[in-house]
């Protein structure tokens, strides 16, 4: 059984432990705010921009002439995955899910014969993958907002992926980020930047025969708005990761402050149970030292 004092040490300890994540729960409170806020805010751009380029892109896909970001290289033989992960951890499930898809979407790609390359953002995932895929990583990137998260953040990560591209680095690349629902939900998801995939035209939203006149011509607003499409979606990704961390933190903090709690009330239970015990023995001592004189 522990001394009371070991008791009174392992209580303040967890006491000190409370203090440090309750300070950092509200700390992701207030920065979470300011990520939804963003993170919101990008999504109707980049939803609506992906429809303008759909437009385009189906037509120039059937006159052919398309750009190769639009149709890419006409094969599918090497996968880049863009891994986005946080520089810190303490985030719960936050990084472990974004890993465990990356990870299962390697195997799966090179089953399939397909040779994967790697990019990791966020000081979490390039540890984690090291271990298991270090000859896969082509580049990793930390720090990426660590003030502020930026649009040029973004863009100086498309400008990366376009020289690769262009070098014939790969044939398709997705990102892997966590798409932020609320605090306690962020969802993992897929998206393929490169070549820039066409949305599903339903039935409601086709208008069949109809005729656009474009100016300037389709060629030229694709050349100009592929590349910057690229980057609204890695930024759009950045945010959406930005926002889910913080909620992913601020969730796993509180349930760590109200765990350490818990271990509180036990421990001072337990000490207070000892305490009493060992007051109940000395009295039996001097009662029983008492009757034998």
């Amino acid at each position: 059984m522990p001394s009371l004092k070991d008791l009174r040490n392992r209580i303040r300890s967890v006491q000190a432990t409370q203090k440090i994540t309750s300070a950092m729960k509200m700390v992701a409170a207030s920065r979470l705010r300011r990520a939804q806020e963003q993170a919101e805010a990008a999504r109707p751009y980049a939803e609506r921009m992906e429809r303008v380029l759909g437009s385009l892109s189906s037509r120039m896909a059937a006159e052919g002439g398309a750009p190769p970001l639009l149709v890419g290289t006409g094969k599918e033989e090497t996968h880049l995955l863009i891994v986005t992960t946080s520089d810190r951890g303490l985030a719960g499930a936050f990084n472990a899910s974004i890993l465990r898809e990356a990870r299962r979407r390697i195997r799966a790609l090179e089953s399939e014969g397909k040779k994967v390359l790697v990019l990791t953002i966020g000081r979490k995932g390039r540890d984690s993958l090291r271990r298991d895929y270090r000859r896969l990583i082509v580049e990793s990137l930390t720090e990426i907002g660590r003030r502020r998260l930026s649009f040029e953040d973004a863009q100086g990560i498309a400008r990366l992926l376009l020289s690769l591209f262009a070098e014939g680095g790969f044939d398709l690349c997705t990102i892997l980020y966590n798409r932020f629902r609320s605090a306690l939900t962020q969802i993992v998801t897929a998206q393929q930047l490169i070549p820039f995939p066409p949305p599903e035209v339903s039935a409601e939203t086709a208008a069949p025969g109809a005729v656009y006149e474009f100016e300037p011509s389709e060629e030229e607003i694709l050349s100009e708005l592929l590349p910057q499409n690229l980057a609204v979606q890695v930024y759009r990704a950045l945010l959406e990761s930005a926002a889910s961390e913080q909620g992913a933190r601020m969730t796993a903090m509180d349930s760590a402050t109200r765990n350490a709690g818990e271990m509180i009330d036990r421990l001072t239970l337990l000490y207070n149970r000892t305490r009493q015990a060992m007051i109940t023995k000395e009295l039996i001592e001097i009662i029983s030292g008492a009757e034998a004189l």
